[in-house]
């Protein structure tokens, strides 16, 4: 018989977090560690991409901390589900509990209220050996042991079993070691003996798990490191051979403290293509500490998906839903705009204070020295992008069609009602294809080659805008006479 009530009672359920907005023209791909022992299953998210569509598969892929210096893709969670409240992402993580790992000596536990709580970061449950002098005691028999919120096991001694009555157990572990993880992990690469993918050369496998293509790759706190925000920039072009992107590199602000730094750390570091968009320096919120990267990626997909999912916004002057901006070892920065223009100047995206913390740039790392505007602004960069990918996505199947009139037709004609209607959405000035019979001699058409000429105009950002004032001694004549 059920539990009988009388009176007035109350019950707490855990807090849920609102429910997420999905978008994936601004796909992010993040790489990066997590404290995968806090996972379902900590062997099974390695160098795997996991595409996540709520906080709790997070969890359940990756586990959760708190420890964004250790554990980057966190940062990304946080952003993404907790501040902007967007999905879906793709985490692939590349701390390996097989390899990055160090050993926890036998030490002994007391018990209290049949509990023992082993205060140690990061141990792996399976390897966790608890005894009773020189007896092991058996898990599920003599005692359970899971995480508390802080991520420490608590060892519960089971009535009836070996253990019970103790008054202190021994116990000995592995624990995950995020330190040994290097950028060579991040980077990886592709194992021709194995034939398996790691690292950043997982994201050729996007496509073809998930029919999704990336649209923003990023490593936050990893990308300040010349070799990776490197590979993260190459990977942007030919992805599948065909696909295209854009990456968010950080600007190492150990090395970049004061604004004046930025451009000298960003030529050195080699951040000058025209698919990377360049941040500095580090936010904060709530005390924690976020690579700008993070916060940025989260906020480009909240912006798209807010807008039909079409990446025709420039993604600046919007609001970075953070508290402050600071360098690795916490120092304040308070940049003004005439400070954060020179930046902008230079290629870099910063943040400024005004009514709220904003992200402040439109260009692409290529600028000044790049000034085609489908390469410079950041919005036309990623509409290209996202309209050559729609393209693809749109006419694959219709690979191997027999190369006839009809065809080529229905290409036009689709491609052009679709561009007219984001004309009419006001999301572009203009977009059209053609067929030209120039670009499709005989030898190309025998060959089963087709060309198409497609014409686009995203609008580009109102980033100057000037009012020209001047007096008026009529208008004080009027006004007297």
């Amino acid at each position: 018989m059920g539990t009988y009530y009388h009176g007035v009672r109350v019950m707490e359920e855990g807090t849920t977090l609102a429910t997420p907005v999905e978008g994936t023209a601004a796909l992010q791909v993040i790489f990066g560690t997590a404290p995968v022992n806090l996972a379902a299953d900590p062997y099974a998210s390695v160098n795997i991409p996991k595409i996540c569509y709520s906080y709790a598969d997070c969890i359940e892929n990756f586990g959760y901390s708190d420890d964004f210096e250790n554990y980057t893709l966190c940062m990304s969670m946080d952003a993404n589900f907790k501040v902007f409240a967007i999905a879906p992402i793709i985490l692939i993580n590349v701390l390996d509990p097989k390899k990055h790992v160090t050993d926890n000596m036998s030490a002994q536990y007391s018990i209290i209220n049949s509990q023992a709580r082993i205060n140690i970061e990061g141990i792996l449950k399976d390897t966790l050996i608890v005894k009773d002098g020189d007896q092991e005691l058996k898990e599920e028999e003599d005692y359970v042991a899971t995480f508390d919120d802080a991520g420490h096991v608590i060892v519960t001694l089971l009535a009836g079993g070996n253990g019970e009555g103790l008054q202190s157990i021994t116990a000995a572990s592995k624990s995950i070691a995020p330190a040994a993880v290097t950028e060579a992990d991040i980077i990886g690469g592709y194992d021709a003996v194995t034939g398996m993918d790691s690292g950043i050369e997982t994201v050729r496998q996007i496509y073809p798990r998930f029919g999704l293509t990336a649209g923003l790759l990023l490593a936050p706190r990893w990308s300040r490191l010349p070799a990776v925000g490197s590979v993260l920039a190459a990977k942007c072009e030919n992805l599948n051979g065909v696909f295209r992107c854009e990456c968010i590199l950080d600007l190492d602000t150990s090395l970049a403290k004061k604004y004046t730094d930025c451009k000298t750390v960003k030529d050195e570091s080699g951040f000058t293509d025209k698919h990377a968009i360049v941040l500095w320096p580090m936010l904060k919120l709530n005390g924690k500490r976020y690579a700008y990267s993070a916060v940025y990626g989260a906020m480009v997909a909240n912006t798209d998906a807010s807008n039909d999912d079409v990446p025709n916004l420039t993604p600046s002057n919007f609001l970075l839903k953070t508290t402050g901006a600071i360098l690795e070892d916490g120092t304040e920065v308070m940049l003004d705009q005439e400070q954060a223009n020179v930046l902008n100047g230079q290629g870099i995206v910063t943040a400024l204070n005004d009514s709220g913390w904003r992200s402040w740039g439109n260009n692409t790392a290529c600028f000044p020295e790049n000034t085609d505007p489908k390469d410079r602004w950041i919005c036309c960069r990623r509409f290209f992008t996202w309209w050559g990918n729609s393209f693809i996505l749109t006419y694959r199947r219709r690979v191997d069609n027999p190369a006839n009139k009809k065809l080529i037709e229905s290409i036009c004609d689709t491609e052009n009602i679709r561009g007219n209607s984001y004309v009419s959405q006001g999301k572009c000035a203009g977009a059209r294809i053609e067929y030209r019979v120039e670009d499709n001699p005989i030898e190309g058409l025998v060959n089963g080659k087709l060309v198409f000429r497609q014409h686009l105009a995203p609008y580009t950002p109102a980033e100057d805008i000037a009012n020209i004032l001047a007096f008026d001694p009529d208008m004080l004549s009027d006004a007297l006479n």
